[in-house]
């Protein structure tokens, strides 16, 4: 729940998905669901040319098994309440 929790503190900013077949996708952040599912809009692809038919395509549906990396500003993240998030999680897991 630690990474959904934060991935929703990342919806309308702009991310790059890379895919675990290298293709990587530029767009906002429209939303994320628990499997890490994700929805961009205004999407670009860095490799257009090996991959035409994207040009074409604004939203994007993104099924989180694929995903291998999600660039993002560093700016946007929240070190601290990503750290506490962190702490209170493994108390949980180690108190059960």
């Amino acid at each position: 729940m630690l990474f959904f929790s934060f991935f929703k503190t990342l919806v309308d900013q702009e991310v790059v998905v890379e895919l675990k077949n290298d293709l990587e996708i530029r767009g906002t952040l429209k939303s994320v669901d628990q499997y890490l599912n994700l929805k961009l809009d205004n999407i670009t692809c860095n490799n257009g040319d090996k991959y035409p038919y994207l040009q074409a395509t604004k939203n994007l549906f993104i099924r989180g098994s694929t995903v291998r990396y999600v660039h993002m500003n560093p700016n946007l993240v929240d070190c601290t309440l990503l750290q506490d998030a962190s702490r209170r999680e493994a108390m949980v897991q180690a108190s059960k």
